[in-house]
């Protein structure tokens, strides 16, 4: 499923416009992205939860030239599903 499918869906089963459904979507998301650049976490209880997770530095290899390089530490987005979520995928 991709965003648009996404919207399709939300607007069918809450009886919204597209175009409403799709404000209310990308507000959502942004509103998480928005939080997880500030270094914070959303949980959606029942669903999970998503968070900043930290790499340290470390060293790597070049696949082409086989020099060694370092790759410096980095945040990413980490989601981690609630146990009910694992549950519905698992059956």
């Amino acid at each position: 499923m991709n965003k648009s499918e996404l919207v399709e869906s939300v607007a069918k089963k809450t009886g919204l416009s597209r175009r409403e459904a799709t404000v209310g979507v990308e507000t959502a998301l942004a509103i998480i992205s928005k939080e997880l650049k500030k270094g914070g976490k959303v949980t959606l209880t029942g669903f999970g939860t998503f968070d900043v997770g930290k790499r340290r530095a470390r060293a790597g290899v070049n696949p082409r030239t086989g020099e060694k390089i370092k790759i410096s530490a980095t945040k990413m987005p980490r989601f981690r599903p609630s146990r009910s979520l694992k549950g519905d995928v698992r059956k």
